[in-house]
């Protein structure tokens, strides 16, 4: 059995102009998001695939990212371009971020890729989420946000995710929805580059990635948390850094798991890789962690007396066929597992990529489907037989497996013995969404990604609506337990509290911990007053090296330096309601680009104070002539008050220095962090 799911807008309109998009025959043999096979060598024989209709150009007052400037088709003649129409919460525009990437490896300056975010849910139509997402996901093409469906709609768009080609004269050459992009493109473009080869134009685009406004020195988009409570440990998927924090309930960390980079790789502590991980569970010796490993489509074990990490299933490729019962786990594909959950011997994954359940026999190394036909949908009945959409958190009564289903803003359940049938608590479509208390109904959510049972209750991260809600399992009622609804990080009451995308959530010690993904942290809310703290991080020296992150880059105003002049002034500064973190020490590193014009006389500099700014002075030598003083390393700094969120900011200075007569007599590097 094969998946075929997408995601289909209905209600998109459909011009002409998409009557012209079945012209090549290597794009129209698209599936519909579960792949496709790889064209057929004959239909790309014979005819130039040239397009003959000019692709409608980007029209203007849309954000960009990634990008200096906004790009237009009319600029980009001479290159094969690729529109990818995506929306962030679609796990099938997920599946195709690798192909994308492995054609602009491959293709280089003559590509281009623009992803046109066309967001289905209201919240993704904000530009702080998609910037989020683009971080998130590591995308480092263009992007623009089309919030009215103007460029869908002028593409004759229907679903997520769909790609479009575009010829080296502008013209449209055709398209398709669904994964599998890479099968089907690759043939295209290098007939492309063969047909227009005294066309081709290899200038680099000017790209100016995204950096985070928050950039946390130990967490970036974290996935999911999980509380030991016997054990008194913490467990962070800090996904965006691809690696397993380890803290104590306090926030003193004790070690991390994963070197930082993106890779599947087993090994120990420091040596092993991730890619993106989110679910996270625990043996009931509490020896062994069991991971989600989303990005890598594995499941992957660690064991926390060695650090030693362990694949159990998955290879790196995504899952196209399904199990068979009983199927062994260590010879099987996975599809962007996502939450898990362990009930004796039996590990219940939420195979978000198939829109499935499926279970581990941990005992016996085997897997099985659980629940879910693979179509995505919110179809109740006999679990083979009943449609889930992305299933992701999962949670137990000890009687009742209970599940969110972000694409359906649906909260669902079935007995844990696989008796009964699916039933659904919240949601009525693949389409609704919404922000409600309320009986079955009338009550929404909207993409709901994490789950846990205390107290009676399923206490849901409603991430889009960036609240804690609460539903009961017996009646379908839903309440606001936490949470303003407006993205934000700010601590107190319940009713006050703000959270960004908060996803995977766990219950313990009378508290919720949660992964508040877009604020890059961790918050803990108090089960009997739905009070909100932000946990602080300490020994914070563990983690140095593992989290990767991006650099961001500072070109200074250029100085005139005196050839007397003998000092490095270095001026860093916090901005308002931050200070630098005196619990790690911070380091620059001081090179010059010309030696014979100035010089650092130190190339390290180092610091550990808990002021608002710090001053430092380096000797120096100058002669004359030009130079460039950089200064790269990382600078730590926290949030003040209860919110006292702990950052770093990796940099790379630049300092274009001209030494000349009547220059200064210091040269100074001024740099304030980020907020």
């Amino acid at each position: 059995m094969v998946s075929v799911s997408i995601k289909t807008r209905l209600r998109a309109k459909r011009p002409l102009l998409a009557l012209i998009f079945i012209a090549a025959a290597a794009l129209a043999v698209a599936s519909c998001g579960g792949g496709s096979d790889s064209p057929d060598e004959g239909s790309l024989k014979g005819e130039s695939l040239a397009g003959t209709v000019a692709a409608p150009e980007f029209p203007g007052g849309h954000t960009w990212f990634n990008v200096s400037e906004p790009l237009t088709l009319a600029a980009l003649r001479g290159k094969v371009v690729v529109l990818d129409f995506w929306t962030l919460g679609c796990i099938n525009c997920q599946h195709i971020v690798p192909d994308l990437v492995q054609l602009e490896e491959e293709f280089g300056d003559a590509l281009v890729v623009i992803g046109v975010h066309s967001g289905k849910y209201d919240r993704e139509h904000d530009d702080d989420s998609i910037r989020e997402a683009v971080l998130r996901l590591g995308l480092s093409h263009a992007v623009v946000n089309d919030p009215e469906f103007v460029i869908w709609n002028s593409y004759g768009v229907n679903a997520w995710p769909t790609t479009v080609v575009i010829d080296p004269a502008g013209n449209v050459v055709g398209s398709r929805s669904g994964e599998g992009v890479y099968a089907a493109v690759q043939p295209v473009i290098v007939r492309l580059l063969d047909d227009f080869s005294d066309q081709i134009d290899l200038t680099p685009i000017p790209l100016d990635l995204e950096a985070e406004p928050i950039a946390t020195a130990f967490l970036s988009h974290p996935g999911a948390v999980l509380v030991d409570e016997d054990g008194g440990r913490l467990f962070i998927a800090d996904s965006g850094n691809n690696r397993i924090l380890i803290a104590d309930l306090d926030g003193r960390l004790d070690r991390a798991i994963g070197d930082g980079e993106q890779g599947l790789r087993d090994g120990f502590a420091d040596e092993a890789q991730f890619n993106q991980p989110h679910g996270l569970e625990l043996s009931a010796d509490g020896q062994t962690l069991y991971v989600a490993d989303t990005r890598n489509h594995a499941l992957r074990a660690v064991d926390l007396a060695s650090g030693a990490v362990t694949t159990l299933a998955g290879n790196g490729a995504r899952a196209y066929v399904y199990p068979l019962s009983g199927s062994p786990a260590k010879d099987s594909e996975l599809a962007s597992p996502w939450g898990i959950l362990l009930v004796g011997d039996t590990l219940y994954m939420g195979m978000a990529g198939t829109h499935q359940i499926w279970t581990m026999d941990l005992a016996a190394g085997t897997l099985s489907v659980f629940a879910g036909s693979g179509r995505e949908g919110i179809d109740d009945g006999p679990r083979l037989a009943a449609t889930l959409a992305q299933p992701s958190g999962l949670a137990t009564d000890g009687t009742f497996l209970f599940w969110v289903d972000p694409e359906s803003s649906a909260v669902r359940k079935l007995p844990l013995d696989g008796s009964g049938v699916v039933e659904t608590l919240v949601g009525t479509g693949l389409f609704d969404f919404g922000d409600a208390d309320g009986p079955p109904g009338v009550a929404q959510l909207e993409h709901p990604q994490g789950i846990a049972y205390a107290n009676g209750l399923l206490y849901v991260a409603d991430t889009y609506n960036h609240k804690i809600r609460t539903v009961d399992p017996e009646t379908g009622d839903v309440a606001t337990f936490a949470g303003s609804g407006v993205s934000g990080l700010t601590d107190g009451a319940a009713a006050s509290a703000a959270f960004a995308e908060p996803g995977g959530i766990a219950s313990a010690t009378g508290s919720l911990y949660a992964a508040d993904t877009n604020n890059h942290a961790v918050r803990i809310v108090d089960l009997a007053s739905g009070d909100v703290s932000t946990l602080a991080l300490t020994n914070l020296g563990v983690a140095i090296g593992t989290a990767q992150g991006r650099t961001i880059k500072v070109s200074l105003p250029a100085q005139e330096i005196s050839p007397d002049a003998d000092t490095v002034e270095l001026r860093l500064s916090a901005p308002a309601g931050y200070k630098l973190n005196d619990l790690i020490e911070s380091r620059l590193t001081l090179s010059t680009s010309n030696a014979d014009a100035f010089s650092p006389s130190e190339t390290d500099v180092t610091f550990q104070v808990s002021d608002h700014a710090v001053e430092l002075q380096v000797g120096a030598k100058a002669a004359s002539g030009q130079a460039i003083l950089s200064a790269t390393g990382e600078i730590y700094y926290c949030r003040e008050g209860e919110e006292a969120v702990c950052l770093i900011d990796k940099v790379d200075l630049a300092l274009p220095i001209t030494v000349v007569a009547g220059g200064a007599a210091v040269a100074v590097i001024e740099y304030e962090l980020p907020q």
